[in-house]
């Protein structure tokens, strides 16, 4: 780092991260200029399994709360999840014009809808190649590749000098739908000189190249010539539109009919197909109370379910819950997804579930990656020959792979500056530092609930998973403070109580021994009373079993 040498230049440019940085999703990062302020991407990340019970977990967004004022909008990259999802929580406190291409900007109105927020909410469509002025911003949308169509990356010139955000990307000289990345646009720009690269991080682990989507293709249509007297269903996450359309390619070829089934496949393909993303031939969707109409060996089914998520149609499917889809023997089954790291284990039980029912799986080269390997993300660096390089969206060891890669291609090593979110850095021609850091973090939804459920609450929640619970129940006279009834022992998750008879037995002795010395010394308090009891149980307990249930004392008066 290196100290400011001109001072008295007027206003510095800041980057603050407030996700993505320490983890595969939630990415969002505010780009700050004196008094404005414009955000790329409002992510959500899925829970890990320590989180019990949360559905989404959504970006602490207070410091663009505390500085609305200066916020002017959203640019968003592409229609990912990880890019997109936060949108609905967030705008009901930061509601700001939101700027995306026309397939990400349906796929929000589609969030959008579910949340009522439509109307309160201004959007707008930009055209690649496009500009938007945005405060003392200058927004260029330019064309690049990644596992969903329109996606971009950002050219953001402001009066310090040009940073670009690559967002998602790959380098795929053949996709399946529309051009090439723009590299000539890059290139240009490397040319006229960029100030900083934020360049995402998520395969900068791995050598080469990322394969071009167009293999996929050739490797469904071998797997339906093999198996044409087979039903074939197909697993892929639901926003890989160029995935689905090569499937249903590859049906039509062989003459089948195609069912989507999965609640966001659904609404995706729906809103491809309106906006000209897919063009499906005529005759070939068919509903899903359709199937019982043709032979098995005449349909495919395109479902989610690829990560065995619990709830999606593939895994309700694999075991036996889906209302209309029931897997038979000689069906094929198509997993055309890695899976994200920690999902290892649910994808593993649902292949599982799936051969045991006799079904055929197929998981290996039905599937690319939408992101950057070593070798393109070099490529981005040489043709866009950034002063400073800032590692983005991935945990410490994908971003620090991206640091070896941004020194390898020559930048030295003061001016590839790593950060973690809340961090905020501020940036010149002549130097950067750092300038403090920011709130930032995660709100946990649970439900309806946004940010109602916290790290205590969790910390009960995991206590009670891994430990179960025990209520104590006793009556107390108003006055006298004489046990007027039990104290009666419930037990849920820690020992099943018709088999642990003697244990209950000891245990109410115990809390029994515990209430009559505090009525003995005359303890009034019942804050003190029930953790006398709480303290006596746990250690009778711990001794016998070695277990550490909540315990719950009730007391309740009676006149």
């Amino acid at each position: 780092m290196r100290k400011q040498k001109n001072e008295n230049k007027a206003g510095k440019l800041k980057v603050i991260p407030l996700g993505g940085m320490e983890q595969i999703g939630m990415n969002i990062t505010a780009i700050e200029y004196e008094d404005s302020i414009i955000v790329v991407d409002c992510g959500l990340a899925f829970p890990t399994d320590d989180m019990l019970g949360i559905d989404l977990v959504i970006p602490d967004v207070s410091y663009l709360k505390q500085n609305i004022q200066k916020v002017k909008g959203f640019v968003i990259t592409h229609g990912h999840e990880d890019h997109i999802g936060a949108l609905p929580y967030i705008l009901q406190q930061v509601n700001v014009p939101v700027y995306g291409t026309k397939l990400t900007i349906g796929l929000i109105n589609n969030k959008l809808k579910e949340h009522n927020l439509l109307k309160n909410t201004k959007r707008k469509v930009v055209k690649h190649g496009q500009s938007i002025n945005l405060g003392c911003f200058r927004v260029e949308f330019i064309k690049i590749n990644h596992s969903i169509v329109d996606a971009c990356a950002l050219a953001i010139f402001s009066p310090a000098g040009i940073l670009l955000h690559t967002g998602d990307f790959k380098i795929d000289y053949t996709p399946v739908f529309g051009e090439p990345a723009d590299l000539q646009r890059l290139a240009e720009l490397g040319k006229k000189g960029v100030l900083a690269m934020l360049c995402e991080s998520t395969n900068a682990t791995k050598p080469g190249f990322t394969m071009s989507e167009r293999t996929v293709g050739k490797t469904f249509d071998t797997i339906f010539n093999e198996h044409r007297n087979n039903r074939i269903l197909v697993a892929t996450f639901a926003s890989n539109v160029d995935r689905v359309r090569q499937i249903i390619n590859s049906a039509y070829k062989y003459g089948r009919k195609v069912v989507i089934e999965g609640r966001s496949m659904v609404n995706v393909i729906g809103t491809a197909t309106e906006l000209g993303y897919i063009k499906i031939p005529e005759g070939t969707l068919i509903d899903i109370d359709q199937l019982k109409n043709y032979k098995p060996e005449q349909t495919v089914l395109i479902t989610t379910g690829s990560q065995g998520e619990a709830m999606a149609a593939l895994s309700r499917m694999a075991s036996g819950l889906h209302k209309k889809v029931s897997i038979r023997p000689k069906d094929v089954v198509i997993l055309s997804s890695h899976p994200i790291p920690g999902n290892e284990k649910a994808v593993a039980n649902v292949i599982n579930e799936l051969s045991m029912k006799g079904a055929e799986v197929i998981h290996e080269d039905t599937h690319v990656s939408g992101h950057a390997c070593q070798e393109e993300i070099k490529l981005m660096y040489s043709l866009v020959k950034p002063k400073y390089a800032i590692p983005i969206h991935g945990e410490y060891h994908h971003r620090m792979a991206n640091k070896n890669l941004a020194l390898e291609m020559g930048i030295p090593k003061e001016n590839i500056i790593m950060m973690n979110s809340g961090d905020v850095i501020e940036l010149s021609e002549d130097s950067w530092h750092s300038a403090g850091r920011v709130q930032s973090g995660s709100i946990l939804v649970d439900g309806l609930g946004v940010g109602d459920v916290g790290n205590i609450v969790l910390r009960d929640r995991q206590n009670l998973a891994q430990n179960g619970i025990i209520i104590i129940v006793l009556t107390l006279e108003k006055y006298s403070g004489q046990l007027l009834a039990g104290p009666d022992i419930v037990s849920r998750g820690f020992v099943y109580v018709r088999e642990s008879e003697d244990l209950m037995g000891e245990a109410r002795k115990v809390v029994l021994d515990a209430v009559e010395d505090c009525l003995y010394h005359h303890v009034n308090d019942w804050g003190k009373i029930k953790n006398i009891i709480r303290d006596s149980l746990s250690d009778f307990l711990w001794k016998k079993m070695k277990r550490n249930p909540m315990i719950l004392p009730i007391i309740m008066e009676v006149e």
